[in-house]
């Protein structure tokens, strides 16, 4: 395995759907910011979800949670998903993505692949702790990120939308 440019944006630059919750209710939203890697010899998925966000109370409420990536043909809907709130419309119904269940969360069908993580810790980003850059431009009036760390105990491919 090799890194390269692509695999440290794949966040930041081809986004994710973040999504907790279960068949009777759930709700999803589009993410730029997370990590992959290792914590406490466990592989990890991280998110970073603001606490106005509706689906923040679904990660907290949650033991579970998916982290859904699609090819670029969906960045629309990765675009609705990220700009309204589940609070106020159906915007899954509004995508046209279709979620799938799976036993412990729900992603969607339309992903070329999903991690399904098990939530193993919680935090709260210290506003004390963040650089003044970040402040400035993330933070004006708006409590910060809450992280969510999550060991990936299932990978759900689906080979006819992309190689993985």
């Amino acid at each position: 395995m090799f890194f390269d440019e692509k695999t440290l944006q794949l966040f930041n630059k081809e986004w994710a759907l973040v999504t907790a919750g279960d068949k009777s209710r759930f709700n999803t939203m589009t993410i730029g910011w997370g990590g992959l890697g290792t914590l406490w010899s466990r592989p990890v998925a991280t998110v970073y979800v603001k606490p106005l966000r509706y689906t923040h109370q679904f990660l907290d409420s949650n033991p579970y949670f998916c982290v859904s990536f699609f090819d670029e043909r969906y960045k629309k809907a990765l675009g609705l998903l990220g700009s309204k709130s589940g609070r106020d419309c159906d915007k899954v119904a509004e995508s046209g993505l279709t979620p799938l269940f799976l036993d412990n969360g729900v992603t969607f069908a339309e992903a070329y692949a999903t991690l399904l993580c098990k939530k193993i810790y919680r935090q709260d980003m210290d506003l004390s702790a963040i650089p003044q850059f970040a402040v400035d431009r993330y933070y004006q009036g708006e409590a910060p990120h809450t992280m969510y760390v999550g060991e990936v105990v299932q990978i759900v491919r689906n080979s006819t939308t992309k190689d993985v």
